[in-house]
């Protein structure tokens, strides 16, 4: 535990070869309620720093012997939480880049402006022990994150262990999972717990190509194979040649390009488009879906025998609402993440605020509470989120389909069917966006492809 974390003065190790700048900014931060410990070298530093363990390190660029970027290396490999500032007289963009590639968390130029120095200690200070608050949570709750993802609940531990079962596996994977739940994640998940995780990662979202495309983006093009390919291109099934392939909302592939598929995943070869010759693929498929695909069997839209190729081992994401106190976690890690980044750093939740996300249904899952979180970390000017911070609709407890259930009530008239209430709802947002059915589809969690389907039009 750092002195910071035990509620002792915070040690700052400054590192300067300049005793009179390095007198001045251990004065400095003595009255700014800091305790200063000084080095000369890189050598000295690291000896302090083993001694010590101070929680912050200011160190000059040039340094008699070793400079600060090999102090800044050390540091950084032997762990640790330790904040770093760095410092030099003859700043430039290349040398506060490669400072911050390395880790270092800020980089001031002499002549030192005090309070602009000041203002960055206690920046870095406050951003390290909120990571390290973060962890600590994470540690009590039972370990770590997993590859990105966050949760401790039982349906997360169980997803987690369904993918590194999957990752050993060489099959296909169609992962499930309503919008804004992490589908991507879950597929870099695999793609890292298995035997191709030195291999390319591609993830391609079908629903962004048009249809006449699709097969020269996925399959690739020889030169002159259609007007406009001047050149040969290989395609992304290429691309991921080694590793994973990603296809993101595959129930809103066209029908003529599912059968191209199919005959690609059962042969393991492809000819790009205008070619006569094939190449032997050595790609693991991966597929993503909010869609039901045994429903978009039964209405004929999505081909059966793809479906159960595709399903050889399938994932399934719970949504947040079925993650219980994982909503809590997540809704700390990501204020933690946005807000170290404000001055005064935003660093909790009212207990108000609290309430309203937990009322909340998050139809839209982690994207949308990590939206609202931004929304209110923008918003908040002090160092507590509350509920006044939050979308409106957070505040009043009900999402979008939930007002709208509670605004037309079925009096009068007989139930109406799942489809005819799904009808009157697109209807609504179509009338609320102003006919927009780009954005419709959107708000609506469907592809546009599948929006026209369901209003009966031809795109």
């Amino acid at each position: 535990m750092t002195q910071a974390q035990s509620g002792e003065l915070p040690r700052i190790l400054v590192v300067e070869d300049d005793a009179a700048l390095s007198e001045l900014l251990a004065e400095e931060l003595a009255d700014a309620g800091f305790a200063p410990v000084l080095a000369g070298d890189v050598q000295q530093a690291l000896q302090l720093q083993r001694e010590r363990g101070c929680d912050l390190v200011i160190s000059d660029l040039r340094l008699p012997g070793q400079d600060g970027m090999a102090l800044l290396k050390a540091l950084r490999q032997d762990g640790g939480n330790t904040g770093f500032i760095m410092i030099t007289g003859f700043g430039t963009i290349e040398q506060a880049v490669e400072a911050l590639k390395q880790g270092a968390d800020d980089f001031l130029t002499k002549p030192l402006k005090l309070d602009h120095l000041r203002l960055a200690v206690k920046r870095v200070l406050e951003y390290r022990r909120l990571r390290a608050e973060v962890e600590h949570y994470r540690q009590l709750l039972g370990g770590g994150d997993f590859h990105g993802m966050i949760g401790r609940s039982d349906v997360m531990r169980k997803l987690f262990e369904t993918i590194r079962r999957v990752a050993g596996a060489r099959g296909p994977v169609l992962i499930t999972g309503e919008s804004g739940s992490g589908k991507e994640l879950v597929a870099r998940a695999i793609h890292a717990e298995s035997e191709r995780a030195d291999g390319p990662f591609v993830a391609v979202n079908c629903a962004g190509i048009p249809a006449e495309l699709m097969e020269s983006e996925l399959f690739g093009h020889v030169a002159g194979a259609f007007t406009g390919a001047r050149q040969a291109r290989d395609g992304l099934f290429m691309s991921a040649q080694g590793g994973t392939l990603l296809l993101d909302e595959i129930g809103e592939m066209p029908a003529e390009m599912q059968a191209k598929l199919l005959r690609v995943l059962e042969d393991g070869r492809l000819r790009p488009v205008g070619s006569n010759r094939e190449s032997v693929l050595d790609v693991r498929i991966l597929a993503a879906t909010h869609r039901d695909l045994e429903a978009a069997v039964r209405e004929g839209s999505f081909r059966e025998d793809l479906y159960f190729r595709l399903e050889t081992f399938q994932v399934r994401i719970p949504p947040l609402r079925e993650r219980g106190d994982d909503l809590e976690l997540l809704a700390a890690q990501l204020v933690a993440r946005l807000g170290a980044q404000r001055t005064p750093p935003v660093n909790s939740l009212s207990s108000a605020a609290l309430a309203a996300l937990r009322r909340h249904g998050f139809p839209g899952n982690v994207r949308e509470l990590s939206n609202a979180l931004e929304r209110a970390v923008a918003f908040c000017q002090g160092g507590e989120i509350d509920l006044t911070h939050l979308p409106e609709r957070l505040r009043h407890g009900a999402g979008p389909s939930e007002r709208m259930a509670n605004a037309t009530p079925w009096q009068g008239e007989e139930l109406p069917t799942l489809e005819t209430v799904e009808q009157r709802y697109i209807q609504h947002v179509l009338t609320q966006l102003g006919g927009n059915k780009r954005r419709a589809a959107q708000v609506l969690g469907i592809g546009r492809r599948t929006l026209y389907r369901r209003l009966g039009v031809e795109e």
